[in-house]
C-alpha cells in the first residue's frame, strides 16, 4: 500500500513524568526503522495511521499500536488527520504494565479501542485549543490502556527535590546531593522518591534531560544546542 503524498509534520509537546510525546498533523517521509528505549504509543485519527515492525516488515494499517522497548519500527503518520505519539519511560507503574501487555511484540489496536479518545483528543486541540486537556486526553488514554494510574509527586520534600533537579539540568546532580535538599537520608530519600513519581532519580533525571532537549527542539534550537543545554555530552 503506497503513502500519500508527504506534508510537512506541525505538533505540539505534551509530557507529564514519565511520558511524552506529539500530537499534530502532517508528518513527511516515514524515518527510517530504528529502535528506542522508551515504549511507543501511536494513534491517527479518523485513520491513516501505518505501522511498519522490523526492518522488512510489511507496512500495517491501524487505529493506533502500542511498540515494545528497543523494538525496530517505523511509522508514517502523514495519512492521518491528526496523529498522537507518545513515548512512556518503561520504568514507570505504566511502562511495566504496557511491557507485560504487549511483551516483545507489535500491537495494533483496533479502531473501536481508540474512538472516544481520539474524538476527545480532536476536540481538546482543535475546538478548545486548551494544552491542559490535551493533556489529560493522553493520561487517560495511558491509563486506560495500561491499567496503572500516572502518578503526581505530592510530598514537598520530593517536590523541592524536582525543583533542585530542573534547577540544574545543564549539570550533573546526585543522590546524597538532592537528598539533602529534601532533608533525608540518600536511602529514605530513593525509596521516597520512587514512591512518590514511580521512577528511580537517575531515570528521573535522565527524563527531565529528554524532555528539556524536545521542548527546545520545539523552540527552534538544533538537535546538538539542545542536547548541550540539557547537560548531554553529545547530540547522540
Amino acid at each position: 500500500m503506497s503513502s500519500p503524498p508527504a506534508r510537512s509534520y506541525r505538533g505540539d509537546f505534551v509530557a507529564w513524568p514519565g511520558v511524552a510525546g506529539f500530537i499534530g498533523e502532517g508528518g513527511g517521509e516515514p524515518i527510517e526503522p530504528h529502535s528506542h528505549y522508551p515504549i511507543q504509543l501511536a494513534m491517527g485519527a479518523p485513520a491513516g495511521l501505518r505501522v511498519q515492525f522490523g526492518r522488512q516488515g510489511e507496512w500495517q494499517s491501524c487505529a493506533a499500536a502500542l511498540v515494545p522497548s528497543r523494538a525496530v519500527h517505523s511509522i508514517d503518520v502523514n495519512g492521518c488527520d491528526l496523529s498522537l505519539v507518545l513515548f512512556i519511560e518503561p520504568e514507570t507503574p505504566e511502562g511495566k504494565a504496557l511491557a507485560t501487555r504487549i511483551g516483545s511484540g507489535l500491537e495494533l489496536l483496533p479502531a473501536d479501542a481508540v474512538a472516544a479518545a481520539a474524538e476527545r483528543l480532536r476536540k481538546a486541540s482543535r475546538d478548545e485549543k486548551n494544552q491542559d486537556a490535551v493533556k489529560a486526553v493522553c493520561m487517560e488514554l495511558v491509563r486506560e490502556l495500561s491499567g496503572a494510574a500516572p502518578r503526581e509527586p505530592s510530598d514537598p520534600r520530593v517536590l523541592a527535590a524536582i525543583d533542585y533537579i530542573r534547577r540544574r539540568m545543564s549539570g550533573g546532580v546526585s543522590l546524597p546531593e538532592v537528598a539533602r535538599v529534601a532533608n533525608l537520608s540518600p536511602e529514605r530519600f530513593r525509596h521516597l522518591f520512587v514512591e512518590q513519581t514511580g521512577m528511580p532519580l537517575r531515570t528521573y533525571v535522565l527524563w527531565r534531560r529528554l524532555l528539556q532537549v524536545w521542548a527546545l527542539l520545539m523552540d527552534g534550537e538544533t538537535l546538538s544546542g539542545g542536547a548541550h543545554a540539557a547537560g548531554f555530552a553529545d547530540a547522540a
